[in-house]
């Protein structure tokens, strides 16, 4: 599965279902993002069970204020409607599959559980 462009229109839909979502927020001016760009489309290729999605933050604005983007590329891991990693800079691709297999291993109640704690 290649890349999918997200926006303010399907971005919820996109990341609010069960599965694991990555977000690369990117633009065309910058030149990590651009560097970083084959290595995300690579694992996309890879790991076809997991939506690869891309938020060009010149175009959305928006969504790059809704989660305070302040550097790019900034990578998000959402998993069953929950981020849980965001972290700005290019991840060699050593480390982006590194975080794949730490997002698939997450024990999702656990972390839904963790969350409620720290709302009280």
């Amino acid at each position: 599965m290649a890349t999918v462009e997200l926006t303010t229109a399907n971005f919820d839909e996109m990341t609010g279902k069960d599965g694991i979502v990555l977000v690369d927020f990117w633009a065309d001016w910058c030149g990590p993002c651009k560097r970083f760009a084959p290595v995300y489309e690579r694992s996309s290729e890879k790991h076809q069970n997991i939506v690869f999605g891309k938020v060009d933050t010149e175009a959305q604005q928006e969504l790059g204020a809704k989660f305070d983007i302040r550097s790019i590329p900034t990578i998000m891991a959402i998993r069953d409607g929950v981020i849980v990693f965001a972290q700005p800079g290019a991840l060699p691709e050593s480390a982006l599959e590194n975080l794949i297999e730490q997002v698939e291993a997450l024990d999702m109640d656990d972390v839904r559980r963790q969350l409620a704690e720290h709302k009280h």
